[in-house]
């Protein structure tokens, strides 16, 4: 056993050097012992309980003293934390004593502070009939959260059971006290040591205490009960078990940890109170689990198989199958899935819920959905998508949804294989590439298309920098590049040179930063060294330009290079192409793209899916590629901030477009081509119905850009799903100078923007299961925002969807955000505040 020294305070005065144990180190069973002497019962027999026609069972024995026993239990908060142990048989002949142990079956280091030990003293008055003689509760921690030792007299409440309730009706102390219990405190002084001994004298005192003791019993008609506690060398001291805390899962609770002091009086230790885990929380209850497996078992499936939902059912399972992903199903929908599996295989929306129902831990179940999974018809890409999520870990389940993703074309793959990489994570992935994995199938589509190959392998290099992945996606890196190495080795050499072509660029974009001198200066010494042919920049073999590997370049210009005035002085690149033409890319260092690589995947992602719709809203986003975790690269677009266009052009944007495409006959487009027109209104619809979908924070006019021919887009997406460092940001970036660059509120281009606005969401809303499975797959990224509270990451896109609406209910609600976000007073005060802090900075 260990034990803690203390220096004792001033509540410990009486102990010179103060030591002590907790009892979270003490791994014993807590014992009691009914005292032999003089009496473990102090009572004088009296029987009113019995009739005048009962022979007590005692006198059939022929003995003065009724047949009697203890019973004894621990309790804590009116609840049981042990069965009712009691005595054993022993007759009674001359007094009440049993001298004997009682271990109960709970230790001293499982012991709650509020712990109670409840006695009560039964009566055999006859073979089939016992009455309570009395009964008493004692706490077992005293003064200080010290745990009681020794012997104690406890007092009987005649002719009751004892009540071991927090406020109990049969204390065994009641606060009274007399000259025996003054002579009893000092008797355990002495026996612990505090009032030395002295045989010739302490003989006299036990003889006079003994006579004051028979006096005050025979006048007394109190009932009292002798036990005995065991003895420790030091005293006990309730100590709280500290919770370590548990990693996130999205399959159970974690609670946090604290280091629980003993709050002794006087003495303040600040808050008690913290969270625990509740280690049976995620147990499934036993008699539902055999209800369950009852239910479903294999005997139904004949009968389920036949089995077809009435019309009440019918509505019943639609209402579950329009659930999205993120939604949780109780365990009655969970039965009703199970029940009309046979029936639900015709409809494709159903197998993901369907899979959601099944208890994988139970292996006849899990047998019979992994059967049924051939049955069901062909599922769609955003279903397969979620049946690679963390939800689900069955291998057949993961190879099912592979197989739906072959039907994908590399256009469409190209869209989500962002999500794809990150789904590997819930591969469990050995050295086995044999089988029909993910893995396997990444591989095979990437040696099939160069472009899909170049996303791939920059899509793995970023992940292997991560220590918890790295070794995981370098397996899989390996892999594709052995593959390579049987057809295509040009192609691996092409990505060895990008990797070459990144780092230098890289340790390039390092040392300008590192320069003391002025901004022109650095952009001649920039120049000056990518001139130099020793470095290798001015010219070079053909080489997949990692951005884009359409594109193939030859070398940098070094007279077309620049550095932007930001803070991390990004690299402006204009590359040579082998077709003769010219490829602009901004090239950054000390920032996170990953982010910005997402956002500008999903405006890819949500352009395809309006223009399926034949919907095309000029988006034109641009192309981000993160080649590291504090660097990569950007494509660069003609264009000027919204902000500086309108200082530049008397806050008119027709000024500016005048000057390039100006036609003095469109009177309806204010003298503009009305194609410059019809690609503004447009892409500002756009635009404003997905940056209010992800949440895009920060929204100002200088990372709102217009280029000459009327596109508007979008940058820097450091903040989003809802986030956003100003206090109270409008909905979305709709201000009245955008407005009145469509002609005013009042309009026909102004109308033409609602509705296109309108439109995009409902379709949108259509997909939305799509773009929350690809969130879902983001969970894990190392992307800074989602990252912030991965739990809610879907929950927050998801909400913005709004799918309880019908789509006249949503084009309602559209309406009221953009009306709320025009006419909000804060965002313009905001960008009046940033002009004047950009004008300065100039």
């Amino acid at each position: 056993m260990s034990f803690q020294r203390d220096v004792g305070g001033e509540k410990f005065k009486n102990y010179k050097d103060y030591s002590y144990c907790l009892t979270g180190k003490l791994d014993l069973n807590l014992s009691v012992r009914m005292q032999v002497a003089p009496n473990s019962l102090e009572w004088k027999p009296n029987r009113p309980h019995l009739d005048a026609n009962t022979v007590p069972y005692s006198a059939e024995r022929r003995s003065p003293y009724p047949d009697l026993y203890v019973t004894c239990q621990v309790l804590a908060g009116d609840q049981p934390l042990t069965v009712v142990l009691k005595t054993s048989y022993k007759p009674m002949s001359t007094k009440f004593a049993w001298n004997e142990w009682i271990s109960l079956p709970i230790k001293y280091r499982d012991l709650p502070l509020n712990a109670q030990l409840v006695f009560t003293v039964w009566d055999a008055a006859s073979p089939r009939k016992v009455v309570a003689v009395g009964g008493s509760t004692l706490r077992l921690f005293g003064p200080f959260n010290i745990i009681l030792t020794g012997p104690q007299k406890l007092r009987m409440w005649p002719d009751c059971e004892a009540d071991g309730s927090e406020n109990t009706k049969t204390p065994s102390d009641t606060g009274e006290r007399d000259e025996m219990d003054r002579f009893e405190k000092l008797l355990k002084k002495q026996d612990r040591g505090d009032i030395p001994r002295t045989e010739w004298l302490d003989n006299l005192a036990y003889r006079q205490i003994e006579q004051i003791h028979k006096k005050h019993a025979a006048q007394s008609d109190k009932m009292l009960l002798n036990i005995d506690l065991p003895r420790f060398d030091f005293p006990v001291i309730f100590d709280e078990h500290e919770y370590e805390p548990k990693s996130h899962s999205s399959n159970s609770f974690a609670g946090s940890s604290a280091t629980f002091v003993p709050s002794f009086p006087g003495i303040s230790t600040g808050s008690s109170i913290f969270t625990v885990e509740d280690p049976e929380i995620a147990r499934e209850n036993p008699v539902e689990a055999k209800h369950r497996r009852l239910v479903r078992s294999h005997r139904n499936g004949p009968l389920d198989r036949e089995l077809k939902p009435n019309p009440k059912i019918r509505d019943e399972l639609a209402q579950i199958l329009r659930y999205p992903p993120s939604h949780s199903l109780t365990a009655e929908e969970k039965n009703l899935l199970w029940k009309f599996r046979f029936y639900l295989t015709r409809d494709k929306r159903a197998l993901t819920k369907f899979l959601k129902s099944v208890v994988w831990s139970d292996p006849i179940e899990a047998k019979q959905a992994v059967d049924l999974l051939p049955a069901w018809v062909d599922v769609d890409v955003d279903d397969a998508l979620e049946l690679l999520g963390s939800s689900f870990e069955n291998r057949e389940v993961r190879s099912y949804a592979v197989t739906q993703l072959r039907s994908a074309n590399d256009d469409d793959l190209l869209l989500f294989l962002l999500q794809l990489v990150q789904g590997l994570k819930f591969e469990h992935i050995d050295n086995n590439f044999g089988e029909p994995n993910l893995v396997a199938f990444l591989i095979e589509r990437a040696l099939k298309n160069p472009i899909l190959g170049n996303y791939f392998h920059w899509y793995l290099m970023i992940e292997c920098e991560d220590v918890t992945v790295s070794k995981m996606y370098g397996k899989v890196s390996f892999q594709y590049m052995k593959a390579m190495t049987e057809s295509g080795i040009q192609r691996r050499e092409s990505l060895r040179r990008q990797g070459e072509l990144i780092e230098m660029l890289a340790r390039l974009s390092k040392d300008v930063k590192l320069m003391r001198d002025s901004r022109p200066k650095k952009i001649e010494k920039l120049r000056e060294f990518i001139s130099d042919p020793k470095n290798g920049l001015i010219s070079f073999k053909p080489l997949a330009l990692p951005l884009d590997p359409r594109i193939e370049i030859t070398g940098i210009i070094p007279d077309q290079t620049s550095i932007f005035k930001s803070n991390l002085l990004p690299l402006l690149l204009t590359f040579s192409c082998s077709d003769g033409s010219q490829y602009q890319a901004i090239f950054k260092s000390g920032d996170d793209l990953r982010q910005d690589q997402l956002v500008i995947q999903l405006i890819m992602l949500m352009d395809d899916l309006l223009r399926k719709e034949n919907l095309d809203l000029k988006l034109m986003p641009y192309k981000v590629l993160a080649t590291g975790a504090d660097h990569g690269m950007v494509q660069f677009v003609q264009s000027q901030p919204v902000a500086s266009v309108l200082a530049e052009n008397s806050q008119n944007l027709h000024v500016y477009w005048r000057k390039y495409h100006l036609d003095e006959r469109s009177v309806d487009t204010y003298g503009i081509q009305p194609e410059v027109m019809d690609a503004y209104v447009k892409s500002c619809a756009g635009y404003c119905v997905i940056m209010y979908l992800l949440g895009v924070g920060d929204r100002h006019l200088d990372n709102l850009l217009l280029s000459p021919n009327g596109n508007l887009f979008h940058v820097d997406f450091g903040f989003i799903l809802g986030r956003d460092p100003k206090p109270f940001p409008a909905p979305m970036k709709i201000t009245k100078e955008m407005v009145e660059a469509m002609g005013g509120f009042n309009s026909v281009h102004y109308q033409n923007f609602k509705s296109y606005c309108f439109t995009a969401y409902n379709i949108l809303r259509k997909s939305a299961n799509l773009i929350l499975n690809l969130f879902g797959l983001m969970v894990d990224a190392n992307i800074p925002d989602i990252k912030a509270e991965p739990d809610k990451a879907v929950w927050k896109v998801e909400e913005r969807f709004q799918l309880n609406l019908t789509d006249d209910e949503a084009i309602k609600f559209f309406q009221n955000l953009i009306n709320e976000s025009v006419s909000a007073l804060i965002p313009q005060i905001a960008d009046t505040i940033h002009g004047w802090a950009q004008h300065f900075r100039k």
